[in-house]
């Protein structure tokens, strides 16, 4: 018989553990199945599932630098299906699912090379504010 949790989310794995590590500049997860992932906060900043940074389609996502340094505040819970981040540069609007989490953790040095090359091909940098 499976729990309430289970049921909700069918057999995806659930965090276990989400902690802020290095004075923000970093989030663990730890998920039920084993598995973990560390992903930096740059990489959660400016790959948001906030309409801010994503838009309402893909030809509205925006790349955005200068984000090296930002750091989470805090973060809250969104039900029990996800969480919200607040970083220091006061985006707060992303509400990160589990599914997303664990997609991001799963390809973040993929996601995080192709950052870099987007930011190259806008002419932007991860030390100087922008977005295009």
């Amino acid at each position: 018989m499976q729990d309430s949790k289970a049921q909700q989310i069918g057999s995806e794995p659930w965090p276990s553990e989400i902690r802020v590590l290095d004075a923000g500049r970093t989030l663990r997860i730890a998920y039920d199945d084993g598995a973990t992932c560390t992903l930096s906060a740059e990489l959660l900043r400016v790959r948001s599932p906030s309409a801010e940074v994503q838009g309402h389609s893909p030809a509205d996502a925006k790349t955005i630098g200068g984000k090296r340094k930002v750091a989470i505040l805090a973060v809250a819970s969104v039900g029990n299906y996800a969480v919200r981040l607040e970083f220091d540069d006061m985006h707060r609007t992303g509400i990160y699912t589990w599914r997303y989490l664990r997609q991001l953790g799963e390809t973040a040095e993929e996601s995080f090379k192709a950052y870099l090359d987007e930011l190259a091909a806008c002419g932007l940098d991860r030390d100087r504010p922008g977005e295009k």
